[in-house]
């Protein structure tokens, strides 16, 4: 005797629907003209020529520091136990500026490349094989600056500031270490990306 199947058909099949009327979808356009990305374009742009500006004034500081003469102030180093106090000589003036002129042109170089990512988010095409050499030097240059600001605050700390100011200790470099993680990854996942677009235009 042949068992009897239940006719099971699609249209009689109860539709799942998510709850309380929620929608999975975003409210807004995320690439393209006129979407988040292309705002966040205009503010990278305008970060960059603020940025730009600040770094081009530091580089003439340091210019201008080889010529003022500086003997005659003194630096202070103050904090909650007490301070300590310096005579401010020309090589110190140099290190100061030109440390924080190393640090804004990095930041600078990192504006830079994310103004050329955000230009192809724009565009609406991300996979591309330059933006993953984009996120790379994006890495590469915060690793850098990260190192150098907690060698230079470990200097200060240890010659012109000892017992006033306190070196950086490996703990305050989990975050910055995280975030230079987080951008190598993201450079493989865009490495992925563009790999599976050239493979899918060879397939068409």
């Amino acid at each position: 005797m042949p068992l009897h199947r239940p006719d099971l058909r699609l249209s009689k099949l109860p539709r799942l629907r998510p709850p309380f009327g929620v929608k999975f979808q975003t409210p807004f356009k995320t690439l393209g003209p006129g979407s988040v990305s292309s705002l966040l374009k205009i503010a990278l742009d305008v970060a960059y020529l603020l940025l730009m500006l600040i770094t081009v004034v530091l580089l003439l500081l340091f210019v201008a520091a080889i010529f003022i003469p500086v003997s005659q102030y003194d630096i202070t180093f103050t904090s909650d136990d007490g301070g300590t106090q310096q005579p401010l000589t020309r090589a110190l003036v140099l290190f100061g500026v030109g440390a924080f002129s190393a640090y804004f042109g990095g930041f600078l170089l990192i504006l830079r490349n994310l103004r050329k990512i955000f230009r192809t988010l724009t565009l609406g095409d991300p996979f591309q094989p330059e933006n993953v050499r984009r996120l790379r030097q994006v890495g590469l240059i915060l690793a850098v600056v990260t190192a150098g600001v907690w060698l230079a605050q470990g200097m200060v700390a240890a010659r012109l500031a000892p017992g006033v100011m306190d070196p950086q200790g490996l703990g305050e470099l989990l975050t910055p270490v995280f975030s230079v993680l987080v951008v190598f990854v993201l450079a493989e996942v865009f490495r992925e990306g563009a790999r599976l677009r050239r493979e899918s235009e060879l397939t068409i």
